[in-house]
Protein backbone atom coordinates (compact mmCIF):
# COMPACT_ATOMS: atom_id res chain seq x y z
CA UNK A 1 0.00 0.00 0.00
CA UNK A 2 2.76 2.64 1.07
CA UNK A 3 4.77 3.71 -1.66
CA UNK A 4 7.60 5.02 0.50
CA UNK A 5 10.44 3.14 -0.88
CA UNK A 6 9.62 4.72 -4.78
CA UNK A 7 11.27 7.94 -5.69
CA UNK A 8 8.43 10.97 -5.52
CA UNK A 9 7.11 11.40 -9.10
CA UNK A 10 8.57 14.78 -10.10
CA UNK A 11 4.86 16.25 -11.03
CA UNK A 12 3.91 15.73 -7.08
CA UNK A 13 4.92 17.23 -4.02
CA UNK A 14 5.71 15.45 -0.85
CA UNK A 15 3.03 15.77 1.82
CA UNK A 16 3.61 18.22 4.72
CA UNK A 17 3.38 17.13 8.44
CA UNK A 18 0.70 18.21 10.41
CA UNK A 19 0.32 18.62 14.05
CA UNK A 20 -0.95 15.74 15.94
CA UNK A 21 -4.23 15.80 17.04
CA UNK A 22 -6.43 14.39 19.90
CA UNK A 23 -8.50 12.40 17.39
CA UNK A 24 -7.63 8.68 16.30
CA UNK A 25 -5.00 8.82 13.84
CA UNK A 26 -5.84 7.74 10.48
CA UNK A 27 -3.91 6.20 8.05
CA UNK A 28 -4.05 6.53 4.63
CA UNK A 29 -5.16 3.26 3.89
CA UNK A 30 -8.24 3.60 5.70
CA UNK A 31 -8.60 7.09 3.42
CA UNK A 32 -8.15 5.26 0.07
CA UNK A 33 -10.53 2.35 0.90
CA UNK A 34 -13.53 5.20 2.03
CA UNK A 35 -12.86 6.37 -1.54
CA UNK A 36 -12.98 3.13 -2.87
CA UNK A 37 -16.46 2.45 -1.43
CA UNK A 38 -17.74 5.77 -1.99
CA UNK A 39 -16.96 5.27 -6.33
CA UNK A 40 -18.03 1.93 -6.14
CA UNK A 41 -21.45 3.07 -4.67
CA UNK A 42 -21.54 6.17 -5.98
CA UNK A 43 -19.31 7.48 -8.61
CA UNK A 44 -16.32 9.14 -9.12
CA UNK A 45 -17.81 12.04 -8.76
CA UNK A 46 -19.34 11.40 -5.27
CA UNK A 47 -15.36 11.55 -4.14
CA UNK A 48 -14.28 14.49 -2.43
CA UNK A 49 -11.76 15.48 0.61
CA UNK A 50 -14.89 16.53 2.62
CA UNK A 51 -16.71 13.90 1.98
CA UNK A 52 -14.30 11.14 2.98
CA UNK A 53 -13.30 13.27 6.09
CA UNK A 54 -17.17 12.93 7.03
CA UNK A 55 -17.61 9.18 7.12
CA UNK A 56 -14.48 9.58 9.86
CA UNK A 57 -16.33 12.52 11.36
CA UNK A 58 -13.63 14.50 11.09
CA UNK A 59 -12.84 17.83 9.04
CA UNK A 60 -11.03 17.89 5.51
CA UNK A 61 -7.92 19.08 6.41
CA UNK A 62 -6.99 16.06 8.74
CA UNK A 63 -6.86 13.89 5.29
CA UNK A 64 -3.81 16.23 3.96
CA UNK A 65 -1.06 14.64 6.45
CA UNK A 66 -1.79 11.45 4.39
CA UNK A 67 -3.00 12.25 0.97
CA UNK A 68 -2.31 15.46 -0.99
CA UNK A 69 -5.01 16.35 -2.55
CA UNK A 70 -8.08 14.97 -4.93
CA UNK A 71 -5.90 14.20 -7.58
CA UNK A 72 -3.26 12.11 -5.42
CA UNK A 73 -6.45 10.26 -3.63
CA UNK A 74 -7.69 8.95 -7.06
CA UNK A 75 -4.04 7.94 -8.14
CA UNK A 76 -3.92 6.04 -4.79
CA UNK A 77 -7.75 4.46 -5.21
CA UNK A 78 -6.27 3.38 -8.77
CA UNK A 79 -3.38 1.93 -7.51
CA UNK A 80 -5.06 0.09 -4.75
CA UNK A 81 -7.21 -1.96 -7.62
CA UNK A 82 -4.15 -2.69 -8.83
CA UNK A 83 -3.00 -4.52 -6.26
CA UNK A 84 -6.08 -7.39 -6.82
CA UNK A 85 -4.50 -8.05 -9.76
CA UNK A 86 -2.49 -11.35 -9.49
CA UNK A 87 0.61 -11.50 -11.68
CA UNK A 88 2.50 -14.45 -12.39
CA UNK A 89 5.68 -15.70 -13.56
CA UNK A 90 6.59 -15.36 -17.23
CA UNK A 91 5.52 -18.48 -19.59
CA UNK A 92 7.33 -17.90 -22.96
CA UNK A 93 5.13 -20.29 -24.69
CA UNK A 94 2.21 -19.00 -23.61
CA UNK A 95 2.93 -14.83 -23.90
CA UNK A 96 0.32 -13.70 -25.47
CA UNK A 97 -2.25 -15.57 -23.30
CA UNK A 98 -1.13 -14.67 -20.21
CA UNK A 99 -1.17 -10.92 -21.77
CA UNK A 100 -4.42 -11.77 -22.68
CA UNK A 101 -5.45 -13.12 -19.14
CA UNK A 102 -3.89 -9.97 -17.98
CA UNK A 103 -5.75 -7.43 -19.38
CA UNK A 104 -9.29 -9.36 -18.60
CA UNK A 105 -8.50 -9.24 -15.03
CA UNK A 106 -7.43 -5.63 -14.57
CA UNK A 107 -10.55 -4.81 -16.85
CA UNK A 108 -12.53 -6.80 -15.03
CA UNK A 109 -11.48 -4.96 -11.83
CA UNK A 110 -11.90 -1.60 -13.36
CA UNK A 111 -15.59 -2.56 -14.17
CA UNK A 112 -16.60 -3.55 -10.48
CA UNK A 113 -15.22 -0.23 -9.53
CA UNK A 114 -17.78 2.16 -11.10
CA UNK A 115 -15.83 4.85 -13.12
CA UNK A 116 -12.44 4.43 -11.19
CA UNK A 117 -11.05 3.80 -14.56
CA UNK A 118 -11.31 7.57 -15.19
CA UNK A 119 -8.96 8.50 -12.81
CA UNK A 120 -6.32 6.90 -15.40
CA UNK A 121 -7.25 8.61 -18.14
CA UNK A 122 -4.49 11.50 -18.71
CA UNK A 123 -2.36 10.28 -16.53
CA UNK A 124 0.13 7.66 -15.59
CA UNK A 125 -0.17 5.57 -12.77
CA UNK A 126 2.96 5.77 -11.17
CA UNK A 127 1.72 3.61 -7.70
CA UNK A 128 3.73 0.51 -6.49
CA UNK A 129 0.85 -1.81 -7.50
CA UNK A 130 0.59 -0.15 -11.11
CA UNK A 131 4.17 -0.27 -11.57
CA UNK A 132 4.19 -3.74 -10.40
CA UNK A 133 1.56 -4.50 -13.17
CA UNK A 134 3.50 -2.84 -15.91
CA UNK A 135 6.51 -4.62 -14.93
CA UNK A 136 4.82 -8.00 -14.96
CA UNK A 137 3.21 -7.10 -18.57
CA UNK A 138 6.59 -6.02 -19.57
CA UNK A 139 8.43 -9.26 -18.52
CA UNK A 140 6.14 -11.75 -20.49
CA UNK A 141 5.89 -9.49 -23.72
CA UNK A 142 10.29 -9.72 -23.33
CA UNK A 143 9.86 -13.22 -22.21
CA UNK A 144 8.53 -13.85 -25.50
CA UNK A 145 10.54 -12.46 -27.90
CA UNK A 146 8.82 -9.07 -28.44
CA UNK A 147 11.40 -6.15 -29.06
CA UNK A 148 11.75 -3.77 -26.03
CA UNK A 149 10.55 -1.01 -27.85
CA UNK A 150 7.44 -3.05 -29.25
CA UNK A 151 6.53 -4.26 -25.82
CA UNK A 152 6.95 -0.56 -24.30
CA UNK A 153 4.60 0.89 -26.38
CA UNK A 154 2.22 -2.40 -26.29
CA UNK A 155 2.24 -1.53 -22.85
CA UNK A 156 0.96 1.84 -23.36
CA UNK A 157 -1.58 0.80 -26.04
CA UNK A 158 -3.14 -1.97 -23.66
CA UNK A 159 -3.65 -0.16 -20.68
CA UNK A 160 -5.18 2.52 -22.75
CA UNK A 161 -7.34 0.09 -24.11
CA UNK A 162 -8.34 -1.60 -21.13
CA UNK A 163 -8.97 1.86 -19.47
CA UNK A 164 -11.35 3.53 -22.36
CA UNK A 165 -13.39 0.09 -22.67
CA UNK A 166 -13.62 0.18 -18.93
CA UNK A 167 -14.85 3.43 -18.69
CA UNK A 168 -17.01 3.67 -21.36
CA UNK A 169 -18.88 0.47 -19.46
CA UNK A 170 -19.56 2.66 -16.81
CA UNK A 171 -21.00 5.15 -18.32
CA UNK A 172 -23.51 2.66 -19.98
CA UNK A 173 -23.93 1.45 -16.40
CA UNK A 174 -24.75 5.02 -15.18
CA UNK A 175 -27.99 5.16 -17.54
CA UNK A 176 -29.46 1.78 -16.45
CA UNK A 177 -32.33 3.28 -14.18
CA UNK A 178 -36.41 2.92 -13.99
CA UNK A 179 -36.03 -0.39 -12.02
CA UNK A 180 -34.37 -2.03 -15.30
CA UNK A 181 -31.76 -4.84 -15.64
CA UNK A 182 -28.17 -4.35 -17.08
CA UNK A 183 -29.23 -6.86 -19.54
CA UNK A 184 -32.51 -5.20 -20.16
CA UNK A 185 -30.96 -2.05 -20.46
CA UNK A 186 -28.51 -3.07 -23.66
CA UNK A 187 -30.91 -4.85 -25.14
CA UNK A 188 -32.90 -1.68 -25.31
CA UNK A 189 -30.05 0.14 -26.59
CA UNK A 190 -29.05 -2.17 -29.24
CA UNK A 191 -32.42 -2.54 -30.53
CA UNK A 192 -33.05 1.30 -31.03
CA UNK A 193 -29.74 1.27 -32.62
CA UNK A 194 -30.52 -1.30 -35.23
CA UNK A 195 -33.56 0.02 -36.16
CA UNK A 196 -32.03 3.40 -36.66
CA UNK A 197 -29.22 1.66 -38.79
CA UNK A 198 -31.76 -0.17 -40.57
CA UNK A 199 -34.17 2.97 -41.41
CA UNK A 200 -30.78 5.10 -42.89
CA UNK A 201 -31.42 6.32 -46.45
CA UNK A 202 -30.11 3.48 -48.76
CA UNK A 203 -28.65 5.62 -51.15
CA UNK A 204 -26.58 7.23 -48.89
CA UNK A 205 -25.88 4.39 -46.24
CA UNK A 206 -25.91 0.95 -47.97
CA UNK A 207 -23.66 -0.59 -46.18
CA UNK A 208 -24.03 0.27 -42.85
CA UNK A 209 -27.92 -0.24 -43.80
CA UNK A 210 -27.44 -4.31 -45.67
CA UNK A 211 -25.12 -5.06 -42.07
CA UNK A 212 -26.98 -2.86 -38.96
CA UNK A 213 -27.74 -6.35 -37.07
CA UNK A 214 -23.86 -7.24 -37.53
CA UNK A 215 -22.50 -4.30 -36.23
CA UNK A 216 -24.88 -4.13 -33.13
CA UNK A 217 -24.05 -7.85 -32.66
CA UNK A 218 -22.06 -9.31 -29.67
CA UNK A 219 -22.17 -7.81 -25.96
CA UNK A 220 -19.67 -5.86 -24.16
CA UNK A 221 -17.18 -9.00 -23.13
CA UNK A 222 -17.14 -10.40 -26.51
CA UNK A 223 -16.36 -6.92 -28.17
CA UNK A 224 -12.96 -6.65 -25.77
CA UNK A 225 -12.19 -9.93 -26.25
CA UNK A 226 -12.24 -9.37 -29.67
CA UNK A 227 -9.64 -6.07 -29.61
CA UNK A 228 -7.66 -7.53 -27.47
CA UNK A 229 -7.17 -10.83 -29.79
CA UNK A 230 -6.09 -7.68 -32.20
CA UNK A 231 -3.66 -6.03 -30.38
CA UNK A 232 -1.90 -8.94 -28.92
CA UNK A 233 -2.02 -11.74 -31.87
CA UNK A 234 -0.54 -8.60 -33.86
CA UNK A 235 2.79 -8.65 -31.84
CA UNK A 236 3.59 -11.74 -33.44
CA UNK A 237 4.34 -10.46 -36.92
CA UNK A 238 7.14 -8.12 -34.69
CA UNK A 239 8.75 -11.11 -33.24
CA UNK A 240 9.10 -12.56 -36.95
CA UNK A 241 10.62 -9.54 -38.14
CA UNK A 242 13.51 -9.33 -35.58
CA UNK A 243 14.28 -12.98 -36.07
Amino acid sequence: MSDIDLPLPPWRRSVPKRATTTRPPLSQEQIVQAGLRIVTEEGIDAVSMRRIAATFNTSASSLYAHVANKDELLQLMFDQICADLPMPAPEPARWQEQIKELARAGYTLMVEHNDIARAALATVPTGPNALRMSEGMLAIMLAGGVPPQIAGWTLDRLFLYMVADAYESSLHMQRVSGGRTTREYFDEFVNQLTDYYENLPADRFPNIRANARVLTSGDGDQRFNFGLDLLIDGLGRYIENER
